[in-house]
């Protein structure tokens, strides 16, 4: 029995034959999907909706207006952050058996930083 080192191409490779020459040759690309589908057994949706904080169970540290400064924000929680890690630094020092309030903490700065983030990717696009 003969086995090949690489396995011959696909079929679909004949519909390109005569792209070098007419370029319009080629067929058109799908369209998009639209709504919500389904992708090694998970569903998802083509809708970009960012979950609230409350949604996710965790408390928002910054205002709930529309116009946030970010940058503003932004900041004072990366402050609030290094505060906390120092913090944890001396709970672990004199208090050992609190460092897990402490760390709660730490994840909630951490998610809402990263809310604030995502909630600027859509001005990126």
């Amino acid at each position: 029995m003969a086995t090949a080192t690489y396995p011959p191409p696909p079929p679909y490779y004949r519909l390109y034959k005569d792209y070098s020459e007419n370029p319009n040759s080629a067929p058109e690309p799908p369209p998009p999907i639209e709504g919500t589908y389904v992708c090694f057994g998970g569903n998802y949706t083509t809708e970009d909706v960012l979950p609230s904080l409350e949604e996710q169970g965790v408390p928002q540290l910054y205002p709930k207006d529309s116009n946030v400064d970010y940058k503003k924000e932004l900041r004072s929680l990366n402050r609030e952050l290094q505060l906390h890690i120092l913090e944890l630094a001396d709970v672990l020092v004199d208090r050992p058996s609190q460092y897990a309030k402490r760390i709660g903490e730490i994840s909630s700065i951490f998610k809402n930083l990263h809310h604030l983030l995502n909630s600027l990717r859509p001005h990126q696009v």
